[in-house]
């Protein structure tokens, strides 16, 4: 494979206090649980990408800082990752790939699960939080269904409570 791109959702928020705005929701104890897990288990796998880059919304950007200094990859806050529009994700993933062979992204459904479903050759339903899709691409830059999903992992897949 030529370039790898991982998909990263941001592991579970805290709903308890709702007049927290939606951008500054934290972790809630099982996302604070289940980033580290998931971000271990990349490790296992060998996976260092060449960079994370992260969605700064308060959420994203906790599970983001956990995958950094997990897998010891730089870490970028990207502004446009917080409740952006796709063909601007893509702009940034393709910016990115300019220069780098293994990029990952952390941000938000739904946007997360169209770019998997738009880009890979399987599509899913869902990327739960702390989910995390690797797609492979042969060829650059990156097109629609070009993709090959190489592996698509969750917290529960390990036995964690969901």
């Amino acid at each position: 494979m030529q370039k790898v791109l991982y998909l990263l959702r941001h592991a579970k928020s805290s709903w308890k206090d709702l007049s927290i705005a939606d951008f500054d929701r934290p972790l809630n104890k099982r996302g604070k649980r289940d980033a580290p897990f998931m971000a271990a288990k990349m490790k296992e796998k060998g996976i260092i990408p060449d960079s994370i880059i992260s969605s700064p919304a308060r959420r994203a950007k906790k599970t983001a800082r956990i995958f950094s200094e997990v897998l010891e990859s730089p870490l970028y806050l990207e502004s446009d990752l917080y409740d952006s529009a796709i063909d601007k994700m893509l702009w940034i993933i393709g910016k990115a790939f300019e220069t780098q062979d293994e990029v990952m992204i952390v941000g938000h459904n739904p946007e997360l699960t169209f770019l998997n479903n738009i880009l890979s050759d399987t599509e899913i339903f869902n990327i739960p939080t702390a989910g995390i899709v690797a797609i492979g691409f042969d060829r650059y830059p990156v097109e629609a269904h070009q993709g090959k999903q190489l592996f698509f992992a969750y917290p529960k897949q390990y036995g964690t409570a969901q």
